[in-house]
């Protein structure tokens, strides 16, 4: 079962906005509306990417960069992501093998996979 799991990270930043939504809320919903296994958002302390812009948190205004993790079957995962392309801000995304040892996620899983 295990061999097909992969993690998607997509690296954004907290001020990227599709219209007046942010764009890692937009990232989660169609996550949600895809039926994938589930979302985490971290937030980063500090991070930059290809323009060197310094992300990170201000005393008037967020600009933190951020981390969406997606754990689900690869073939479920790299379908999302070609959906995702009318997202201007949405910067690296990566994928890799991963292995599910428990929790509630790992039946959630198994039953989409079934």
């Amino acid at each position: 079962m295990t061999e097909k799991i992969k993690l998607l990270r997509i690296y954004t930043d907290e001020a990227a906005y599709l219209g007046d939504r942010k764009v890692l809320e937009v990232i989660a919903s169609r996550a949600r509306d895809a039926g994938l296994a589930g979302v985490t958002i971290l937030d980063a302390r500090l991070g930059f990417g290809r323009s060197a812009h310094v992300h990170r948190r201000h005393v008037f205004e967020s600009d933190r960069a951020v981390v969406i993790e997606i754990v689900d079957e690869e073939k479920r995962l790299r379908t999302f992501v070609d959906g995702l392309d009318d997202i201007p801000d949405v910067g690296l995304m990566t994928l890799e093998a991963v292995e599910v040892l428990g929790g509630k996620a790992r039946q959630t899983i198994a039953e989409k996979g079934a």
